[in-house]
């Protein structure tokens, strides 16, 4: 496994991480690849590239150098209990890539993984990944980004950054934790329709009502044996589909095999898989599907 040297630093009243000599790690393309909503690219940045938002109920940024990544706003304990897991840096791409290829050697994939290099699925909280991707139903990126930011603004709690940590701030965060599922409940469906949700106000209230009065238990459902029974669980909440709640496998509950199918999926299954259209889900991608579906989803939406 390729090992990375960690070390902490300050800036001013900032603390820092610095990882020096990451492997298969790229800020850009991991927080601009739709699997999150919540951060932002930092205009002006002395560093390549810097993104900022909100994660876990804290203000963060990660910037990056070349192979050198920075997290503004953690210390040791914060990266070791949160952004470690919440980065995947403690899983190997490089094996994970070797086995993606072992399943599609000749194919596409080949370019997608070379031109989506440096992408990892981020461990979201499960919760968040659930209402943010009903959110997402029928709708684009930059609108799922102003609803959920509507939506924490309105009822989350505030998060207090000083004013180093303020020069690593997007300008576009209302820098403010995701709400509590209580805290949605307490806007009810018509308050949450005001906040331009439309259709899926009634399927946020619902989903909301059903974790606070623990009737979905989400890490009950994580913990299932198989990421079928975790989709099927989830697909049993009203307004949750199979991509819904693929989604919320893959990016909240660490489920790498779940294989959401969007249009643009549909799109990569039609062009480059046409042969074998009766096979493309996530048995024929091996054990880490959804990373295979994420390097596709890229190419087909970024290769320009």
């Amino acid at each position: 496994m390729n090992l990375f040297e960690v070390s902490e630093m300050r800036e001013g009243s900032l603390p820092v991480i610095k990882l020096s000599h990451v492997p298969f790690f790229d800020v850009d393309k991991i927080f601009d690849c739709g699997q999150c909503f919540r951060f932002d690219r930092v205009e002006n940045s002395s560093h390549s590239t810097e993104f900022a938002g909100v994660a876990h109920g804290r203000h963060v940024s990660f910037a990056q150098d070349g192979d050198t990544v920075y997290i503004y706003g953690s210390d040791m304990n914060d990266f070791e209990s949160i952004w470690r897991g919440f980065l995947s840096l403690d899983m190997d791409y490089e094996a994970v890539n070797r086995d993606i290829l072992d399943h599609s050697a000749g194919t596409v994939m080949d370019a997608a993984m070379e031109y989506g290099r440096g992408i990892r699925i981020l461990r979201q909280d499960a919760y968040e990944a659930v209402i943010s991707f009903i959110v997402s139903q029928n709708n684009n990126i930059p609108r799922i980004k102003k609803i959920i930011e509507a939506l924490s603004a309105k009822c989350g709690s505030p998060i207090e950054i000083n004013a180093d940590g303020q020069k690593h701030t997007s300008g576009v965060s209302s820098l403010c934790a995701f709400p509590t599922c209580e805290a949605l409940v307490s806007l009810g469906e018509e308050g949450l329709f005001e906040l331009k949700t439309g259709f899926r106000a009634k399927y946020i209230y619902d989903a909301a009502q059903k974790i606070s009065r623990g009737d979905l238990i989400l890490s009950d459902i994580r913990s299932l044996s198989s990421t079928d029974d975790c989709i099927s669980s989830l697909c049993a909440v009203k307004g949750i589909g199979l991509k819904v709640a693929s989604c919320a496998a893959l990016f909240g509950m660490a489920r790498y095999d779940a294989f959401p199918i969007d249009v643009w999926m549909k799109r990569v299954a039609e062009k480059y898989f046409a042969d074998e259209l009766d096979s493309f889900s996530s048995a024929r991608f091996g054990k880490y599907a959804g990373i295979a579906q994420q390097y596709l989803f890229y190419y087909e939406r970024y290769n320009r």
